[in-house]
């Protein structure tokens, strides 16, 4: 199972990006999910973070992203799902 990350704006960078590198130890994927802008903005240090983790255990990790809607307290919002994938 792809571990998924949500990440809000009150997110700590850092501590995502640990987790994120942790997960690349048993997962070549993983996800995170974003609504504003504020969360997009931690989730995207946190993959830069996470990539400096991991360059010199020679893993190298890239991010896709896309939009998905979800349902928020019963209200349909349109959030920012980012994949981030192990380079082989």
């Amino acid at each position: 199972m792809t571990p998924l990350f949500k990440v809000s704006t009150k997110s700590n960078a850092n501590s995502v990006a640990g987790a994120l590198a942790a997960s690349f130890k048993e997962h070549d994927q993983c996800e995170m999910l974003t609504v504003g802008a504020g969360a997009l903005n931690q989730a995207m240090k946190a993959i830069i973070i996470a990539r400096g983790f991991l360059a010199p255990q020679g893993i190298s990790i890239s991010c896709v992203p896309s939009f998905e809607e979800i349902e928020i307290n019963g209200e349909k919002r349109t959030a920012i799902k980012l994949i981030i994938n192990q380079d082989k």
